[in-house]
């Protein structure tokens, strides 16, 4: 199925949260030494709207490399697909050797996922999901393979509109 384009959002009138994920010192050896900064990983979304991002920033100190990975994260925005209480169906996101499935879960059961997936869900609003992580447990893998499956979130209208039948015949 060919990727969905996915459209710019407006990060003014939302109320983002925002939520380090990883912060990772990474250094550079140069002729003089040792050059030293922070890379942070970053997940922003807004829970009652169904929109999420995520984002890396780099500098000198880590206050700065957060706020660098906020602004990433903000032009990084995207609307999930979400019933009322979970997502509309099964899907499996890759990235690299990293993969993250993700399961309709009923109402009650709360987000059962750990670590970076959990910080995902908990930003785009879902309240009740089963997740997976396979292969590789690399903090950035594993969102990008996230974002990859909420990606593949179809709505009924999408689907009919791709099947080209009307939304109530669907099953």
């Amino acid at each position: 199925m060919p990727a969905p384009m996915i459209k710019k959002l407006d990060a003014q009138n939302l109320n983002l949260k925002e939520q380090v994920i990883a912060i990772n010192r990474v250094t550079k050896v140069v002729k003089g030494g040792k050059n030293l900064s922070f890379a942070a990983l970053v997940v922003v979304g807004d829970p009652s709207q169904k929109i999420v991002g995520f984002g890396t920033g780099k500098a000198r100190e880590v206050p700065s490399a957060i706020k660098k990975g906020i602004e990433a994260a903000k032009r990084n925005l995207r609307k999930v697909h979400v019933l009322n209480h979970s997502i509309l169906h099964q899907v499996l996101g890759r990235f690299g050797s990293g993969q993250v499935l993700l399961k309709p879960a009923p109402a009650g059961t709360g987000v059962i996922a750990g670590g970076p997936v959990r910080a995902v869900m908990q930003a785009a609003g879902i309240p009740n999901v089963l997740t997976k992580s396979i292969g590789s447990r690399n903090p950035h893998n594993m969102i990008r393979a996230t974002f990859a499956a909420l990606d593949q979130l179809r709505d009924r209208q999408e689907v009919a509109d791709l099947r080209g039948i009307d939304k109530g015949k669907l099953g």
